[in-house]
């Protein structure tokens, strides 16, 4: 049997607690059919691990990890769309262990080949921020190539919101994109990403919009939605 240095927690404590991670040798299980071993080189952190470490039970050990970038090191028996020393990336899966090991299972079918262009920590920064981004234009919103309005994305700087600046620009021409920014060098960054329209978040935020969009705005995403319900 294999094992694996991991990261995870035993009890549900805050982060200021010396306890609230650990890491521990655990032993990996056997390689299901559709499984890849991988080396895993570069995980990101997401707010989803932050909310697991608080309010799910550890059962003894649990591991936390969802964003991960590595390296195939061996493959299960009905594997076909990689083999050892294929690089890959992946969100994982909430009902498996997490990625915070140095070798870890994920199934092939939500893997993906790792960007030649990104770097392992550059890849491993996508999976979660991407699927959620890409998830809430064309499956929630359900917009098009062809949709046009405009959209207002708050909190735009950060992770999911940068990749939706990204997708809306190369994939929705006709849409239009405000983008809130707390500071001239993140609006900067918006604009960069696509944003026609930056308005900053900390100031009247329904009056800056309502400038730019006198009759309001078609769409709209928010990455934290506490407190901005009756803007």
């Amino acid at each position: 049997m294999k094992t694996t240095t991991a990261i995870g927690y035993t009890q549900n404590l805050p982060a200021t607690d010396p306890k609230s991670l650990i890491s521990q040798e655990i032993e990996l299980p056997e390689l299901g059919p559709h499984d890849l071993l991988v080396a895993v080189e570069a995980v990101s952190v997401n707010p989803v691990d932050m909310k697991v470490r608080l309010g799910t039970p550890a059962d003894g050990f649990k591991v936390l990890g969802f964003d991960a970038a590595g390296t195939v090191q061996e493959v299960g028996s009905a594997v076909t769309l990689f083999a050892p020393g294929d690089e890959v990336y992946y969100a994982g899966s909430i009902d498996r262990p997490g990625t915070n090991q140095r070798l870890h299972l994920v199934d092939e079918r939500i893997t993906g080949r790792k960007p030649a262009t990104l770097s392992f920590a550059e890849a491993a920064a996508l999976p979660l921020t991407a699927i959620t981004a890409w998830e809430t234009l064309f499956d929630r919103l359900q917009l098009t190539e062809q949709s046009t309005g405009t959209l207002l994305v708050v909190g735009a700087t950060g992770g999911v919101g940068s990749i939706m600046l990204a997708l809306a620009e190369v994939l929705l021409p006709q849409v239009t994109v405000i983008a809130t920014a707390s500071d001239d060098e993140r609006a900067a960054w918006a604009r960069d990403l696509g944003a026609e329209n930056t308005v900053n978040h900390h100031e009247d935020l329904a009056t800056q919009v309502l400038t730019l969009a006198p009759h309001g705005v078609d769409w709209l995403f928010t990455a934290h939605s506490e407190g901005q319900l009756e803007t």
